[in-house]
């Protein structure tokens, strides 16, 4: 699908993979709507693309239906798509005194970025399944799992069910909306510089990125997005999670 002047939306996109998505998408012209929580990094951001900023919280579903009702009257029908929204809470199951998980931020998790994930794609392919198609496809949906769902660490439940969720809807979102000629991707990205972990000393930051075997670096946001380009530009890449990780497998801890 070519970009230009075609109108997109990028959960998350206020910062972290899902800025470095919103300027790849503006760099190639198209009009990017962000929904975030954030509103001065969004607003800030979308000033710099020259796009719209909506706050939007992915996991209710009238604040998503209100957000993409306004990026449609600012930028027309979206036809791509990426969900970048998430967290990543760092809990054990059993913590210290024997203390169990708590279950609200088990659910926070699955909320925000499964469920979250799959509100955004639902009430977004409904509205694009009215377009017309653009050649062959009517658009595009990539996700953002994490290699957490394969190889979760310690304190990573919950996260890593979320992100498995993502994995696992992958395929059957993909054929229920290719009868809308609407492709579904994942990217499954490993440890990447994201704000929380630029958040770390340079030490730590670089013991993290010792650990992935080549190379041997963290991720960078713009490698996540280079990668989204690569999907949206490809029509046969349908109904697939790809690990963009260096070829890590996580550790235990």
């Amino acid at each position: 699908m070519d970009m230009r002047d075609v109108a997109a939306i990028v959960t998350g996109g206020a910062s972290g993979l899902g800025g470095a998505t919103a300027s790849m998408l503006a760099a190639h012209g198209a009009r990017v709507a962000i929904f975030d929580l954030n509103e001065e990094q969004g607003t800030r951001k979308a000033q710099e693309l020259g796009g719209a900023f909506y706050r939007v919280d992915v996991a209710d579903a009238q604040s998503v239906k209100d957000g993409l009702e306004a990026a449609a009257q600012a930028h027309g029908t979206a036809r791509i798509l990426v969900n970048c929204a998430g967290v990543a809470p760092a809990i054990k199951t059993v913590g210290r005194e024997n203390v169990p998980h708590p279950l609200d931020s088990f659910r926070r998790a699955v909320e925000i970025n499964l469920i979250g994930s799959f509100n955004v794609i639902a009430q977004f392919a409904a509205l694009l399944t009215a377009a017309e198609p653009v050649g062959e496809e009517r658009g595009v949906i990539v996700n953002t799992a994490s290699v957490a769902a394969y190889d979760g660490q310690m304190g990573q439940a919950a996260y890593a069910a979320s992100k498995g969720g993502v994995v696992g809807m992958t395929l059957p979102v993909a054929r229920d909306l290719a009868q809308h000629k609407i492709r579904v991707m994942t990217v499954a990205p490993g440890i990447f510089l994201t704000p929380m972990l630029m958040g770390l000393p340079q030490p730590a930051q670089d013991s993290l990125g010792q650990q992935v075997p080549h190379p041997s670096r963290l991720g960078r946001p713009e490698e996540y997005a280079q990668l989204v380009e690569a999907i949206i530009g490809n029509p046969m890449l349908n109904g697939e999670v790809i690990r963009l990780d260096g070829a890590i497998r996580m550790a235990p801890r």
